[in-house]
C-alpha cells in the first residue's frame, strides 16, 4: 500500500470532553464529502474507532430519502447509538450541507442536548459528486474523499470539492494495481490543483490507513483549544 501525508504529524493531547470544566464549549464540526464509494462512511466509522478513547464524539450522517449510513455505523457499533443521528436530505445531498442547513444544525444541537459536552461532530453527505462543498455556517473544515477505483484523473478533473476542502483523502490506495490507477500521476495532479493544502493517500479499511486524517482532525482540536486559550 502507498501511503503519503503532507500535512505533518503532532502528537497533541486532547483532553476528553468530561475533563474539561466550566461551560459547554462547541464542538469542533468536519464535514465529509465526496462521489458515492468513496469511503465516507469507511472513514467516519474508522475515526470514531480511532479518536473514540480520548475524545467525545458525534456522528450526522446525511441521505436523500434513507438512513442506510447512520444505520450502517449503528450496525458496526462504532459509537453508542445516542451518538448517531440521520438527516434525510429529500434532494441531492448537497442541498442539506451548502444551501439549506438548517436540519443539520438542528440536528447537531438535538446532539448536544442529549449527550451534553462534545469535542467532535463529524457530518457526513451523502454521495454527490465533485462540486459538493459544504457551508462553513454548518462545518469548521471539509474533508473530501475520492478513490483511486474511480479513475485517475479525477484530481486533474478538478472542482471545488478536489480543489478547495481542507483536506483532500485519495483513499483506497491499495487498488491501485487493479484498476490501472497511476498513484503518483493522482498526487501530483493533486497538489498542483491544491497548492499548499494537504493530500492523503491511503486506504482507510487497511491497518491504521485512517491514521494520517485522525492526525489530521487533532491538529484541528488543537488549533481550536489554542484559539479558545
Amino acid at each position: 500500500m502507498h501511503l503519503h501525508r503532507t500535512d505533518p504529524v503532532i502528537d497533541d493531547i486532547i483532553p476528553p470532553a468530561a475533563a474539561r470544566s466550566g461551560g459547554r464549549p462547541r464542538p469542533l464540526r468536519i464535514g465529509l464529502g465526496g462521489p458515492v464509494g468513496s469511503g465516507k462512511t469507511a472513514t467516519v466509522a474508522a475515526l470514531c474507532r480511532r479518536l473514540r478513547d480520548t475524545l467525545s464524539i458525534a456522528v450526522v450522517t446525511n441521505d436523500i430519502y434513507t438512513r442506510e449510513d447512520a444505520e450502517a455505523l449503528l450496525r458496526q457499533a462504532v459509537l453508542p447509538p445516542e451518538r448517531i443521528t440521520a438527516v434525510e436530505t429529500g434532494a441531492c445531498p448537497h442541498t442539506a450541507i451548502r444551501d439549506d442547513i438548517s436540519a443539520n444544525l438542528e440536528a447537531v444541537e438535538d446532539l448536544q442536548e442529549r449527550i451534553g459536552s462534545l469535542d467532535l461532530v463529524l457530518i457526513e453527505s451523502g454521495g454527490d459528486n465533485l462540486t459538493a462543498t459544504f457551508s462553513k455556517g454548518l462545518v469548521d473544515h471539509q474533508i473530501f474523499l475520492i478513490d483511486v477505483a474511480g479513475g485517475d484523473d479525477i484530481p486533474r478533473k478538478g472542482g471545488p470539492g478536489v480543489t478547495t476542502a481542507d483536506l483532500l483523502v485519495i483513499n483506497k490506495a491499495d487498488l491501485a494495481p487493479h484498476v490501472g490507477a497511476d498513484l503518483g500521476a493522482m498526487e501530483r495532479d493533486a497538489k498542483a490543483a491544491r497548492g499548499p493544502l494537504p493530500v492523503v493517500l491511503t486506504s482507510v479499511k487497511a491497518d491504521r490507513g485512517v491514521d494520517p486524517i485522525a492526525d489530521w482532525v487533532r491538529r484541528r482540536l488543537a488549533e481550536q483549544a489554542a484559539a479558545r486559550a
